[in-house]
């Protein structure tokens, strides 16, 4: 039995071999003539020269064996919603869908920019892209007008698909009146809009520009659209990155590589196996969406579990219930949800049967301990941490079950994953750290291995700029993330390296902070940013919410809370780490897909604007923020 250290030196020391093993889990058109092209770093080409389609790989391949078996089930707990699709029928959808697109004007190379809530038909109109050949550029539902415009400018769009709404906490959130102020907005605009009317909000529709899904479908139902065979490094999609300022920077995504790279770690890390069901709890408008929500599954012949609502509503255990309902067998959250959930740990949140469920994977920001011990307690599931980013695609740092079994370490992501030369420098050097548990910024040495980041659209130049950087010789990508490795090769990461506190000459990671006040008992969640001081330059601050709130509703109990944080701090990580304040605030600012907004809660502190907050979950929170900040 191969080993894991033994499959991923393959994949460092040969990866023409290994990679050209991965490829036999995909359909290809047309074999490829040469694994990789590395010959312009830090730019590569994987499989050149092959002919593939990811709609293909994601449905046609399986209609021989499992037409009929479950590809896709819809749950919205909004409008109390569910829908299921064979891979037959998801077939027939995205045909018809890929027919209202062609007749829009779209072809093969052209932009779509999908703007919609968490519905089949962004699936459709995904998948529908990649069958012809089109691009697609999802925008996350609910962006403001000023964002959703800045990013179809840069998209230059042939058609944009969109919704008249999507509903969030049970308050209906109109799309389209966001569209067509932000198509006022731009320079350029598409010829074409098609609206998929879910009968939520009213959907003035413009003449000449603005299309009915719903008409267009019964025009096209039982369209046959054959599947555009791409050369491998053609682009599939890009995607914007979250907490995009000044100009919007698309994360470009080719198709070969992209198909090969998820079809792996569907076998090698979530361990999926056709007629499964995967339920991952992200929005298609981020990446976590795009791979594991929309194509990963579908490639490994899963079904995928799509959801539209809140983790809390109708109660706190309705996504285990859906567990049990669908089956479901490998689950994909984020640690924001399950911090969420443990508000509410004294409720009755597991009741529903959840044997068939082997794994959860939690992504999107670092796990603290506490969190992963209570959901693992809960669950009595293994509780699997992983790293990567919107440019990596998938995992970084996680573990490879699928090749050899090894033991979860609350606290860590994992080992780096094959095809991902991982190392830590020193930031003021550019030295490798090779010794244990000193903190470095984690980079990875090129060539990035398939799935990743090709480029940023239209700008080679920024590409490279932004995450790559020469060390004797050689190009490495900066994940910008700090982190450090213990004796067992795990790695933790400590956080953004721009997330850096300099207080009196000492550099402090604020993920260091928050990992400590977890800990604390009574603390919920917490959040530390470092503010100005004129005599120290920076200073932490931690704001924190928490269990039991009667714990601090009076002034001596809030002091003695307090106290007790600051204590612990000290203890772990010494004096000079004990936030300069704590304060206790209702809730913590957050983005819809569940991140907390630092520089939000930073610059309000420093009586700033805290900028652009569009994405932000509840705006009335930060009213709260600044609340807090007043000295009593």
């Amino acid at each position: 039995m191969t080993t894991y250290t033994e499959f991923y030196r393959r994949s460092i020391d040969e990866p023409d071999d290994f990679w050209a093993e991965q490829a036999s889990l995909i359909d290809w058109e047309k074999p490829f003539e040469r694994v990789r092209d590395y010959g312009s770093p830090p730019f590569t080409r994987w499989f050149v020269g092959g002919l593939t389609n990811l709609c293909h790989n994601a449905i046609d391949r399986h209609l021989a064996n499992r037409a009929d078996q479950t590809a896709l089930i819809w749950v919205s707990t909004e409008t109390g919603q569910e829908e299921t699709y064979s891979f037959g029928d998801l077939h027939a959808e995205v045909q018809t869908m890929a027919a209202i697109i062609l007749s829009l004007g779209v072809k093969r190379g052209d932009r779509v920019l999908i703007y919609m809530p968490m519905i089949p038909q962004a699936v459709f109109a995904m998948l529908a892209c990649a069958r012809i050949g089109a691009v697609h550029s999802v925008v996350f539902g609910g962006f403001a007008s000023s964002s959703l415009a800045s990013r179809i400018e840069d998209a230059r769009p042939t058609l944009i698909i969109s919704a008249d709404a999507g509903c969030r906490a049970g308050k209906v959130i109109p799309y389209k009146p966001l569209l067509d102020e932000a198509l006022e907005l731009v320079s350029t605009r598409p010829a074409k809009v098609l609206i998929v009317d879910r009968g939520l909000a009213p959907t003035p529709m413009r003449a000449h520009r603005d299309e009915s899904y719903i008409s267009l479908r019964q025009e096209f139902l039982g369209a046959t659209v054959a599947c555009e065979w791409l050369e491998s490094s053609s682009p599939s999609y890009t995607l914007y990155t979250s907490g995009t300022t000044g100009n919007p920077k698309a994360v470009q995504r080719d198709t070969g590589g992209y198909s090969v790279a998820l079809a792996a770690s569907m076998k090698h890390i979530f361990c999926g196996s056709p007629g499964e069901t995967f339920f991952t709890t992200s929005d298609i408008g981020w990446v976590v969406g795009h791979s594991y929500i929309v194509y990963g599954p579908l490639i490994a012949g899963m079904a995928t579990l799509l959801y539209e609502g809140l983790p809390t509503r109708p109660d706190p255990g309705i996504w285990w219930r859906l567990v049990e309902k669908y089956k479901v067998t490998t689950m994909f959250s984020s640690p924001t949800a399950i911090r969420v959930m443990k508000q509410h740990e004294n409720e009755s949140l597991f009741e529903a049967d959840l044997s068939s469920l082997r794994s959860l994977y939690l992504a999107g920001e670092p796990l603290d301990v506490p969190t992963g011990k209570w959901i693992n307690g809960a669950l009595r599931k293994p509780i699997i941490d992983n790293y990567w980013q919107t440019e990596s695609g998938w995992p970084i740092l996680a573990l490879a079950n699928g090749v050899e079994s090894a033991d979860s370490k609350f606290g860590s992501p994992g080992l780096p994953m094959y095809g991902f030369s991982v190392r830590l420098i020193d930031d003021q050097t550019g030295e490798e750290i090779t010794v244990a548990n000193r903190k470095g910024i984690l980079i990875i040495d090129g060539p990035l291995p398939p799935g990743c980041i090709q480029t940023i659209a239209n700008d080679d130049e920024r590409f490279v700029k932004t995450y790559w950087s020469k060390v004797r010789g050689r190009y490495v990508y900066s994940t910008f993330d700090w982190g450090v490795r213990d004796e067992d090769g795990y790695y933790f990461i400590l956080g953004r390296a721009d997330d850096v506190i300099n207080v009196a000459g000492h550099r402090l990671g604020t993920r260091e902070i928050e990992e400590t006040i977890s800990g604390h008992p009574n603390v919920a969640e917490v959040a530390v940013v470092g503010v100005a001081d004129p005599l120290k330059g920076q200073v932490a601050v931690a704001f924190i919410t928490v269990k039991d709130r009667s714990a601090v509703a009076a002034s001596e109990g809030a002091s003695t809370q307090k106290h007790e944080i600051l204590k612990l701090v000290e203890l772990r990580l010494g004096a000079i780490a004990r936030p300069a304040r704590v304060l206790f605030v209702p809730a913590l600012p957050k983005t819809r897909s569940g991140k907390l907004l630092r520089r939000a809660i930073q610059a309000i502190y420093e009586g700033r604007e805290p900028g652009n907050i569009t994405t932000i979950e509840d705006p009335s929170v930060l009213g709260a923020i600044a609340e807090s900040v007043i000295p009593t």
